[in-house]
């Protein structure tokens, strides 16, 4: 389902851009060694992308709205590996492929807690043993709920997590709440 109109402005915002690079990214990724091949689900507008460049030497975008990877594609011409518009559900890549695999707010955009778990589980069988699977989403309030009216809006519940990354075939998960939102890493 696209995004409303707010939702839209929001996250082609200026405002948004500074808060991922300033806050966003600098908290989800702290420790996080994200290797030489990585894959972003979900980059939308780019905010997270462009954060995202400098640290990755090979970096490759999927996206689920055709749009959006469209722009993608213009705007991070020559600086990424790809920009492959496909569903995180079922990625288009071999086994393996990737070192890490990253997603920023995007989570609760995914349809339904089974869709998640395709997505989670996904992950896991495009990385190579070792590899990590990290990111964040936003934790569900009123002010989250009305940014989303008309759009779909499936928070990740933190308190299960954890664990629906273990059952997705990750070793380890690391859940932390922070204010008003969620980080996950998993291996």
């Amino acid at each position: 389902m696209p995004m409303n109109l707010i939702h839209r402005r929001v996250c082609n915002s200026a405002k948004w851009a500074r808060a991922v690079e300033d806050m966003l990214l600098p908290w989800a990724l702290d420790g996080v060694e994200l290797g030489r091949d990585v894959l972003e689900i979900g980059p939308g507008y780019g905010a997270t992308t462009r954060v995202l460049l400098p640290e990755a030497r090979h970096l490759t975008l999927l996206e689920v709205d055709a749009a959006s990877a469209a722009r993608l594609r213009e705007e991070f011409a020559g600086r990424t590996e790809a920009v492959v518009h496909g569903d995180g559900t079922h990625m288009p890549f071999a086994d393996g492929r990737f070192d890490s695999v990253v997603c920023f707010t995007m989570l609760h955009h995914v349809p339904t807690p089974a869709a998640q778990d395709r997505l989670f589980a996904e992950a896991h069988r495009v990385l190579r043993p070792g590899g990590v699977f990290a990111g964040c989403d936003a934790l569900s309030s009123v002010r989250f709920r009305l940014i989303h009216i008309g759009d779909t809006c499936v928070p990740v519940p933190p308190a299960t997590l954890g664990e629906r990354l273990r059952a997705a075939g990750f070793a380890k998960a690391e859940v932390t709440v922070g204010e008003g939102r969620v980080r996950f890493r998993a291996e």
